[in-house]
């Protein structure tokens, strides 16, 4: 792979005939263009009058479409408009069936997690996957095996998991329910797909894929095929990071390969199990809209990865900060990247990443999808066209050290080894518990997950053995502008340990 923005696309799907509408959003727009005397749930009853405060935050025609579930003619019923749009977003991601998700791709996540142990005894498990994957361990109680994704060191992130690497893990364990790995990475890496699913099914497993951030993958010949094209399983995808539906839906997607028989049943119970009974209406709609967008928005899409290529010809020319993706290359691992993730190294330009996010937003009005210590990751919605000359004149206008200065790098934050388990996310989680102070926490036992958020790798597991590293780097993160540390008690990061006589030797 080369240096520049992308990648070859790695078998980038076919182009797509032009979208054949929005039947789950058409027929809520149909049902919310009657009279109706709503005497049911939401209390709001799409009564602008009665509900001043709300209608004036979201619009009389939010409160309008707000329906519940098991309606007619939207939800209920043979071929219903639910099941036409459910459809459809399976057609365009090339799935053998989807289901939409109104708890984020966090909901996807924990649904794979818990079919898994009515394929296996042990998870094998992409130590970088988000939070969420955790958490669906903690529901399943399946014990897992971790695959460590290579790691920029200078830049303090982790990008992928090699084919090499998934076949050693699966040999050593026989007894493995599937393999579970996330890409692309926050900051756009992607990994060999085809490759890992091979190994993954020679290994009679089959291959969960976490694409939460490349729901837009395969609709335009600049972007890199989705994973289900490149023989994915299981793919939890979410959608509205960058394919344009609202916050908190996603959706997920069986493949068409050798598992979907076994999977699917599976998959369709833990759905009820961890799906709302009241599922938002505007969600899915948004859902249904989103994917029409993509399948005929070929041009749009093109012309927002043309916008993030001219951000990245910029910075590089201006010369100051790094282009994070430029050193993909070095990595084995990485195979494309996304060109909709414009992610910036600030340290080469004398600001860490937090402080620039800080600035951007306080003084410049922009903001940023994510920060970490030494760099900045912008995204580009796919049809988005934001002010990209701005964001670049903004980025430059950030204060430069001053001549002849140097970053300090013994402030540099590094990514912390994991600590060895202990015990299974599941039997920590529920163990009894102590809280002690982030001083007393090095050699204990975590009873919680803890992770830098965004972008919610977690950098200590229910389990593990907390480390002085993980503990430095966490009050660190927390103490940084902006920081925050997703499973902390409070913003000092005390630690939930499991009570135990005495610490562990680390």
């Amino acid at each position: 792979m080369n240096s520049t923005t992308t990648a070859t696309p790695v078998d980038a799907a076919p182009a797509r005939r032009p979208a054949p509408g929005t039947p789950y959003a058409d027929a809520l727009r149909a049902q919310a263009g009657h009279d109706w005397v709503r005497l049911n749930v939401p209390g709001h009853a799409a009564d602008p009058q009665a509900y001043q405060s709300l209608a004036s935050l979201l619009g009389p025609d939010a409160l309008r479409l707000d329906f519940p579930p098991l309606l007619d003619g939207i939800d209920l019923g043979a071929s219903s408009p639910l099941d036409e749009a459910l459809a459809l977003a399976a057609e365009a991601w090339g799935a053998r069936r989807t289901w939409f998700l109104t708890n984020g791709a966090s909901q996807g996540n924990q649904i794979a997690s818990l079919v898994a142990p009515a394929l296996g005894r042990v998870l094998v498990v992409q130590r970088s996957v988000h939070s969420s994957v955790i958490d669906g361990l903690v529901l399943s109680g399946l014990d897992c095996a971790f695959v460590q994704p290579s790691v920029d060191t200078e830049q303090g992130i982790a990008h992928g998991v090699s084919a090499a690497d998934l076949t050693r893990a699966l040999a050593e364990h026989p007894d493995a329910a599937a393999a579970y790995v996330v890409t692309p990475s926050y900051f756009g890496a992607v990994a060999d797909v085809r490759a890992l699913a091979e190994v993954s099914h020679a290994a009679g497993v089959p291959l969960i894929v976490d694409e939460a951030w490349g729901s837009h993958f395969g609709f335009h010949p600049a972007l890199p095929g989705n994973a289900l094209s490149q023989g994915a399983d299981l793919v939890t995808s979410s959608t509205h990071k960058l394919a344009g539906s609202l916050t908190q839906s996603a959706m997920l997607h069986l493949g068409h390969g050798p598992f979907a028989d076994r999977l699917e049943p599976l998959v369709d119970r833990a759905f009820r199990l961890v799906q709302s009974t009241s599922a938002s209406a505007l969600l899915m709609a948004s859902l249904d809209v989103a994917r029409a967008s993509l399948v005929a928005g070929r041009d749009a899409v093109g012309a927002s990865v043309a916008a993030a290529d001219a951000v990245r010809r910029a910075i590089r020319r201006l010369g100051r900060y790094e282009i994070v993706s430029d050193s993909f290359g070095r990595f084995p691992d990485v195979v494309a990247a996304d060109p909709l993730r414009i992610a910036v190294g600030t340290r080469s330009g004398g600001i860490p990443g937090h402080e620039a996010r800080r600035l951007l937003h306080r003084d410049h009005r922009i903001m940023v999808e994510v920060a970490t210590d030494s760099a900045i990751v912008a995204v580009v919605g796919a049809g988005a066209a934001p002010d990209t000359d701005r964001f670049v004149e903004a980025l430059h206008l950030l204060p430069a050290p001053a001549a002849g200065s140097a970053p300090d790098e013994r402030s540099r934050l590094r990514l912390p080894s994991p600590g060895p388990a202990r015990l299974t996310a599941r039997e920590a989680f529920l163990s009894r518990s102590r809280t002690v102070a982030a001083t007393d926490a090095a050699g204990m036992i975590s009873a919680d997950t803890l992770a830098a958020y965004p972008p919610g790798i977690p950098n200590v597991l229910p389990g593990e053995v907390i480390t002085a590293e993980a503990v430095d780097f966490l009050q660190r993160t927390a103490a940084a502008p902006g920081g925050h540390v997703r499973g902390a008690l409070d913003p000092t990061v005390v630690f939930r340990v499991v009570d135990r006589e005495s610490p562990l030797p680390l």
